[in-house]
């Protein structure tokens, strides 16, 4: 069984910044795809950024050049670097990972950290 563990987010002002970060543990060797996903209230679940297992990287045109998705292999961790946060940014953002384990891969989600940002 893998849990993923977000953590990071908060209230922040309008052009501050936050860094997320998703700890995943239980039955993991490691981290193979990681995404960030977030919802705000009356819209649904939007993928925000994505690391594949190449490092190659895919963000929501409303985020590129504000967002950085990244990981630490030794820590089975995948971040989100978030600047220049706008309040449009607010929702609870989702850690989602595909880890590997003994010869299988499996997709979990974590549980959302809250992110908001006040004009």
């Amino acid at each position: 069984q893998v849990q993923l563990v977000e953590s990071g987010g908060g209230l922040v002002q309008a052009g501050g910044s936050l860094r997320l970060s998703c700890v995943a543990s239980g039955s993991v060797f490691s981290i193979n795809v990681g995404g960030w996903y977030r919802q705000a209230p009356g819209k649904q679940r939007e993928l925000v950024a994505a690391l594949t297992s190449g490092d190659t990287t895919n963000y929501a045109d409303s985020v590129k050049r504000r967002f950085t998705i990244s990981r630490d292999n030794a820590k089975n961790t995948v971040y989100l670097q978030m600047n220049s946060l706008k309040p449009a940014d607010t929702a609870v953002y989702y850690c989602s990972a595909q880890t590997y384990y003994s010869g299988s891969y499996s997709w979990s989600w974590g549980q959302g950290t809250q992110v908001t940002v006040s004009s």
